[in-house]
């Protein structure tokens, strides 16, 4: 069996990236949408990039999108979801464990 490719990461922050970093070894950080095309799983820092997810879907279709941000931006996690991220998780939450947060990948689904 085939190991998933690792994921790419939509994330500026640099202390963001290193506690990613840490938990999904492969991790491939990218500056924009165009350098997430091709990839299965997506991680998207809605903070900084959240108004850019139509755009990560539009160029990874099939990619297993999951976004993270503020716990009281609730308008914000409600956008990504309608702009098409399938997991949308507060910081918090997502931090608690990066990796489970993208682990069963597409067929998680949220």
């Amino acid at each position: 069996m085939t190991p998933a490719p690792a994921p790419v990461a939509l994330v500026a922050d640099l202390m963001d990236r290193s506690r990613i970093g840490a938990a999904i070894p492969g991790v491939r950080f990218v500056a924009g949408p165009d350098d997430c095309a091709g990839a299965a799983t997506v991680i998207v820092d809605l903070a900084r990039f959240g108004a850019r997810i139509p755009e990560v879907r539009r160029v990874a279709p099939g990619a297993f999108l999951v976004a993270f941000g503020p716990h009281v931006d609730e308008a914000g996690a409600r956008a990504a979801r309608d702009a098409g991220a399938d997991r949308v998780l507060p910081r918090s939450r997502f931090f608690h464990d990066p990796a489970a947060a993208v682990a069963d990948g597409p067929a998680g689904r949220e």
